[in-house]
């Protein structure tokens, strides 16, 4: 039988960490790597009013041209404090050698996206190609996410979205800090 050591995926002996470089085709995206946490405010028409939440976002490589993509809220209280989980979200941003992002993204909730845009030196812009939605999933017609570095600590985020019957709008916006590179 075929034994995974836990190191496994590839460890490059000649990085001092032993994480594989990144490929090049990672190159306008290098700044998303890492772990980022922030806070955000939300509003929907469906949602009985504005909300603001926790947010919690890791993106890492294995070496090849693209990135693993992991997310998750929290709904929060008044005080700062968790309420419940909210939002949760994985997937995969494929890079192409025109700078085109391809992204594959999952919910628990039985919804999945493919997202397209570009990836430029600071920015991420991606629209909805398609999504699949399961028999009883809220019906999501499309959504549109940007992600800006301000600076190589501060990332914005801003998700729009067309769903139940309403008009593409603003559905969250958030300022993440780089917590790990």
């Amino acid at each position: 039988m075929f034994d995974l050591a836990p190191e496994y995926p590839y460890r490059d002996s000649t990085r001092p960490d032993g994480t594989p470089a990144p490929h090049a085709l990672l190159a306008p995206v290098l700044g998303l790597l890492g772990a980022w946490r922030g806070r955000g405010r939300g509003q929907y028409p469906t949602i009985d009013g504005e909300f603001t939440y926790a947010q919690e976002v890791t993106f890492s490589h294995d070496g090849r041209p693209f990135l693993r993509y992991e997310a998750r809220a929290w709904l929060i209280g008044a005080d700062d404090t968790p309420v419940r989980p909210a939002a949760r979200e994985s997937g995969w941003w494929r890079l192409q050698p025109d700078g085109r992002v391809e992204a594959l993204i999952t919910q628990p909730t039985g919804i999945a996206e493919i997202a397209v845009g570009s990836a430029a030196e600071d920015a991420v812009d991606l629209a909805t190609h398609q999504v699949a939605c399961a028999p009883t999933a809220k019906d999501v017609e499309s959504t549109r996410r940007r992600y800006t570095w301000e600076d190589a600590d501060t990332l914005a985020f801003t998700h729009d979205m067309a769903a139940v019957g309403q008009p593409s709008q603003h559905h969250l916006s958030a300022r993440l800090r780089r917590t790990t590179a």
